[in-house]
């Protein structure tokens, strides 16, 4: 299973991709992961990342990309990957099929995670979020089930932030739908339903 991510944040990406992972153990490479990692480990890539990070400025391309392939070296990406949040634009997929070829590595599948933007913004904008332990429940729940800490609405998940965002994904990611699309890789799945539901479409589109 090699696999590249898409949908729109909110869609559910990370829930089913997890779920992979714990029933195929295979890894959940995440880009935002990875630099965190990286420059916790001060590593000479996670020290070159941390520079342009504390500057405020994008990480470039070719520095995420090598932090990728360092990490599809790593014994639990023999058995397969999911790429997730990277490539966020063709250019970088551009970039990304060039790399993998090199390593005679082949992706398997894009697989869409398809929620309408109204739905994105209704599930964020309900989202509330422990200010103690990160738990995160649904509107309503003002008192943290877990630690009893106090539950808010981050900036995130404010309905104005998420259209920004979602304009933002409309704009620079979207076109993979097509990119990977006219390669014959994309997988649809319908992602406004429940999770198991979702989840078990996603490995019948697999072939699981």
């Amino acid at each position: 299973m090699k696999i590249v991510l898409l949908g729109a944040p909110g869609a559910g990406k990370g829930t089913q991709a997890q779920k992979l992972v714990e029933d195929f153990g295979v890894a959940h490479i995440s880009t935002g992961d990875l630099l965190r990692a990286a420059v916790k480990a001060q590593s000479k890539l996670g020290v070159e990342a941390k520079g342009y990070m504390d500057a405020g400025k994008l990480v470039p391309d070719r520095l995420v990309i090598d932090l990728v392939k360092e990490r599809l070296d790593q014994d639990d990406a023999k058995r397969g990957f999911i790429l997730d949040g990277f490539p966020r634009n063709t250019a970088q997929a551009e970039v990304l099929d060039r790399e993998l070829d090199a390593m005679g590595i082949s992706l398997d599948a894009a697989l869409l995670v398809d929620v309408a933007p109204e739905v994105i913004i209704n599930r964020l904008s309900s989202r509330r979020t422990c200010r103690s332990c990160g738990y995160t429940a649904g509107a309503g729940v003002d008192v943290c089930p877990r630690c009893g800490g106090e539950m808010y609405q981050r900036d995130d998940d404010k309905p104005e932030t998420i259209k920004k965002r979602l304009d933002t994904y409309r704009e620079q990611t979207e076109p993979l739908v097509d990119y990977y699309g006219k390669k014959g890789l994309l997988k649809k799945v319908d992602g406004d339903r429940p999770v198991d539901d979702v989840y078990a479409d996603v490995k019948v589109l697999l072939g699981l």
